[in-house]
């Protein structure tokens, strides 16, 4: 029998993450992650950026990474004997610093990236969270778990080949899943001689391409992870840039308006009730903020009932505070006695979602069977998970020209497509626009449970 709130406020967030195992195991849905982030946050109150890598296979993204965390010093002694001794034992020239994210065997065997790997550093300006995810195209699912809550998107471009079909499938990705800020780093400058015509045709070609997307930042790098050039130390190699190193944009790159703090929206996702003398009367909400602010005493309107109530008060793991906001994990206590349960929403009055069975979606397929028009899918929305319908598919997106194939509506592993959804009761959503968190959905097959689209609300 647990007693103690805060320890009732932990296993609630544990809960959570157990109730994922729903979805593919090689899938880490970003609830999954919440306990360690907001842990990680806790520790520290310097601002945390998250961002994740993209690109092609061999780009160099995981040795990128590995470059960032030995020239920061992020790594342990340890950790670097023994990768050095690794790559003795494989007979490579110098130290793979792409080890340190790479930890499945078969990544090693064939040095590519196959799931997501998360690491973690910090610098006396910030904490970052890193998402190392692969460049195969058959592991496009697992590019889309490491940027859904990404703030900036590094894009890698090997300067040899230039911009490919897989930049641009990221790009597009990047653009879907509204990342506020992307940078393309022109990797592997030191096998073109560090030759400014490389990079300037690249980014030339890049920029054309992206007017076309929904981005609103993008930073152009020459760099080398190899050699370090430009990573966190400045190239002496291209005098010709003027620009700053990836690890100052990192640290000084604006996320302060990242999330949306106008539209309050918190989803309940477990009803804490302690059963003890010491708090009888205790009822709290868990959960994450997705979105605005709450405090105490402010007015609010319960989602789906529409019965109003006061905020009495707003328990944190660390104790009460006086106001929550993204992407703090929370439990919100009423003055009134009301019905409220897990997938149920708290919001502000005047400031409501939408709330509707049709929901118009940009959807990335992952599985390797087509979605079935008029198949019946789980819908993870939020806190929330409830059945679907696949109603209508409206067009397929082509990559390349970004022209709407109206006429093929079979939609396979890697496409996107815009897609209409029934669900089998109401749920509260925004634009992914307006808001990332209550704007995305995940779609899991209920026969085989597994996860076989993400996709951003239109």
């Amino acid at each position: 029998m647990i007693s103690d709130p805060k320890r009732v406020w932990k296993t609630a967030r544990n809960k959570d993450t157990s109730r994922n195992k729903l979805a593919n195991k090689h899938f880490k849905s970003p609830l999954q992650i919440d306990h360690t982030e907001s842990l990680y946050m806790s520790n520290q109150q310097t601002e945390l950026l998250r961002f994740t890598t993209a690109g092609s296979v061999d780009d160099g993204k995981s040795t990128l990474i590995g470059r960032l965390l030995y020239d920061s010093k992020s790594i342990f002694e340890d950790q670097y004997e023994q990768i050095k001794q690794t790559s003795e034992r494989r007979g490579e020239e110098g130290v793979n610093l792409a080890l340190l994210t790479d930890g499945l065997k078969s990544e090693r065997e064939q040095g590519i990236t196959i799931d997501v790997a998360y690491r973690y550093f910090a610098t006396p300006k910030r904490k970052f969270i890193i998402a190392d995810t692969p460049g195969h195209i058959q592991y496009t699912r697992n590019m889309v778990t490491g940027a859904s809550t990404a703030n900036v998107a590094l894009i890698l471009v090997d300067a040899r080949h230039g911009i490919i079909e897989q930049t641009r499938r990221h790009a597009i990705i990047a653009s879907l899943l509204q990342i506020p800020h992307v940078v393309l780093c022109v990797n592997k400058m030191d096998l073109v001689d560090y030759a400014e015509e490389n990079f300037e045709n690249i980014r030339e070609e890049f920029s054309q391409f992206a007017s076309k997307l929904d981005v609103v930042d993008i930073e152009f790098i020459p760099i080398s992870a190899l050699k370090g050039d430009n990573v966190v130390n400045k190239s002496d190699q291209m005098d010709w840039y003027h620009g700053g190193t990836l690890m100052h944009y990192l640290e000084n790159v604006h996320i302060g308006s990242d999330h949306n703090l106008i539209d309050s929206r918190f989803p309940v996702q477990y009803v804490i009730r302690p059963y003890s003398d010491e708090y009888h009367d205790y009822r709290g909400y868990a959960g994450r903020m997705a979105g605005g602010v709450l405090k105490k005493g402010d007015k609010v309107m319960l989602l789906p009932s529409g019965f109003t109530s006061t905020i009495s008060k707003i328990d944190s793991y660390d104790g009460e505070v006086e106001k929550a906001f993204p992407p703090m994990s929370v439990t919100v206590l009423l003055e009134d006695d009301l019905d409220l349960s897990r997938g149920d929403m708290i919001i502000r009055e005047n400031n409501t979602p939408e709330i509707s069975q049709d929901v118009e979606v940009m959807l990335c397929w992952f599985n390797s069977s087509p979605i079935r028009e008029k198949g019946k899918y789980v819908l993870l929305h939020t806190s929330q998970d409830v059945r679907c319908l696949v109603k209508e598919v409206r067009y397929k997106l082509d990559i390349n020209t970004l022209h709407r194939n109206m006429d093929d509506k079979s939609i396979g592993m890697n496409d996107i497509a815009r897609v209409v959804l029934r669900t089998t009761k109401p749920i509260f959503f925004d634009s992914y626009r307006r808001n990332r968190h209550t704007g995305s959905v995940i779609l899991i097959d209920e026969s085989t449970n597994e996860t076989v689209g993400a996709g951003m609300i239109i």
